[in-house]
């Protein structure tokens, strides 16, 4: 006689188990997202933040902006969360990943190529108004604005909180940081180059 055991696989944020959970951010009990609070209300789930555009006056020439939950405690345990992306004319989000969340993006207006990585293959495409497209959780992908005017898109994931890591500013800008050599040899240039790309991306203070 044989079974089969069958372990959960979680696909987004584990299910919550009561009607609500807002996040209690001042807490300092340390635990998977936020403890509860004892008491909420209505501006616990709301957010205006998405209303206007950002500012992409800056090195990329794009801004995202968050509504997640550290933006609105009441999505605590929901596990979903928006952002906007706004674009300069030709401006970048980056090569990123979001360790844990699926993105889908439906573009607002403008342009953009957008791609991931899976298995060493692009797969990519260019994208307009009223389009969606789909990068898979943990899998590094960007967005660029191919055109001479801004372009703004709305950005869906599957957690409270999907967390970024963008892989320039990780290899280059960690505290304390990744050592020259190893750099140089990933990347195979020599340790100027290192030193000039650290210097560019360092926080700016």
């Amino acid at each position: 006689m044989s079974f089969a055991v069958f372990l959960g696989v979680v696909s987004a944020d584990p299910d919550m188990l009561q009607d609500v959970c807002v996040a209690d951010l001042a807490s300092k009990v340390k635990v998977n997202g936020f403890p509860c609070k004892a008491a909420f209300n209505v501006t616990d789930f709301f957010f205006d933040g998405l209303a206007k555009p950002g500012v992409t006056n800056n090195t990329l020439g794009s801004l995202v902006t968050a509504a997640n939950v550290q933006e609105i405690p009441g999505l605590n345990t929901l596990g979903v969360s928006l952002s906007r992306i706004d674009y300069a004319p030709f401006g970048l989000n980056p090569p990123h990943t979001h360790p844990r969340a699926t993105e889908i993006v439906f573009v607002l207006y403008g342009e953009l190529y957008v791609g991931f990585i899976a298995a060493n293959v692009l797969v990519a495409k260019t994208i307009k108004a009223g389009e969606i497209f789909v990068f898979p959780k943990g899998l590094v992908h960007f967005q660029m604005n191919v055109k001479r005017a801004p372009a703004a898109v709305i950005a869906a994931f599957n957690s409270q909180s999907p967390g970024t890591l963008t892989i320039a500013t990780a290899l280059f800008a960690a505290k304390p940081t990744v050592p020259d050599n190893v750099l140089a040899k990933a990347f195979q240039i020599d340790a100027k180059e290192v030193e000039m790309i650290k210097a560019k991306l360092a926080p700016k203070s």
